[in-house]
């Protein structure tokens, strides 16, 4: 499980130099043909993280219904994050993952409602496999961030 929580930890701090090394404006820019943009993607990857984790095992999530509903699966950027949001997702983006260190350590996840991934050929069954394919799908997320960048 150590393996789980250094990947998250890389991919994170891959993530962070994102949020400091663009200013709003370009975390809020959404390039021609490109359906989203910086601060969408950290913001769903954190969503989904707290979504597949806590949310499928019954448990209450570290992130707040306003911004479930602006990040989670099947959004798309309908506003303008402001400086007070992009705060609020770079404080979540560390802290969600040592919390879910600790509340695994302290072996808080006991249930699960098994969930079939939208890719369709995942079926999570407990709070590992979630975790595992959160660090799947920030992958995903980390590759068209990439893309972005070379736009705004």
């Amino acid at each position: 499980m150590n393996q789980l929580f250094d990947v998250s930890t890389t991919s994170r701090n891959m993530i962070s130099k994102f949020l400091s090394g663009y200013t709003l404006d370009q975390l809020n820019t959404i390039p021609e043909g490109i359906s989203n943009n910086l601060i969408w993607n950290i913001g769903h990857i954190i969503v989904s993280q707290q979504m597949l984790v806590y949310k499928l095992s019954g448990l209450p999530m570290m992130v707040s219904d306003d911004l479930v509903e602006k990040y989670r699966k099947g959004t798309k950027p309908e506003h303008i994050a402001t400086q007070a949001e992009v705060d609020e997702i770079k404080s979540l983006l560390f802290e969600t993952i040592s919390q879910t260190k600790v509340d695994y350590d302290n072996k808080i996840f006991k249930n699960y409602m098994e969930y079939t991934t939208s890719t369709g050929d995942h079926v999570l069954k407990n709070a590992e496999d979630a975790m595992a394919f959160s660090n799947f799908h920030e992958g995903l997320h980390i590759g068209i961030m990439m893309n972005v960048r070379k736009f705004i």
